[in-house]
């Protein structure tokens, strides 16, 4: 499952998701609220996320028959808070698609 491109791709949406409400609810609140100041550590962890899932819709959108628009509305939605999420809903049933196309006979 793992060496499952269109499955990695998925769980990069997500941990970048993640890591993006992280940064606001733990780095940017805690840094106000109290002397713990995890918006150093927190921000180099989403912006790494950022990078390798903008990287992995440009290479991931061939696999997928992405075309310009919906590459365009994955890559709007990794910058737009909480957006992963919803693009991740949208296309669901696509990945799971996808997966299971994959998947070596037999498995």
């Amino acid at each position: 499952m793992i060496a499952n491109p269109v499955f990695r791709y998925r769980m990069l949406t997500l941990a970048e998701g993640w890591s993006f409400v992280l940064l606001l609810v733990f780095g940017s609140l805690l840094s106000r609220v109290s002397d713990l100041d995890l918006v150093m550590p927190l921000g180099s962890l989403h912006g790494a996320l950022f990078v390798l899932l903008v990287v992995a819709t440009l290479l991931i959108r061939r696999r997928l028959s992405w075309g310009f628009g919906t590459t365009l509305i994955a890559l709007i939605c990794a910058v737009v808070p909480l957006a992963p999420f919803w693009f991740h809903h949208w296309k669901r049933e696509r990945f799971r698609e996808a997966e299971e196309a994959a998947q070596p006979a037999g498995a």
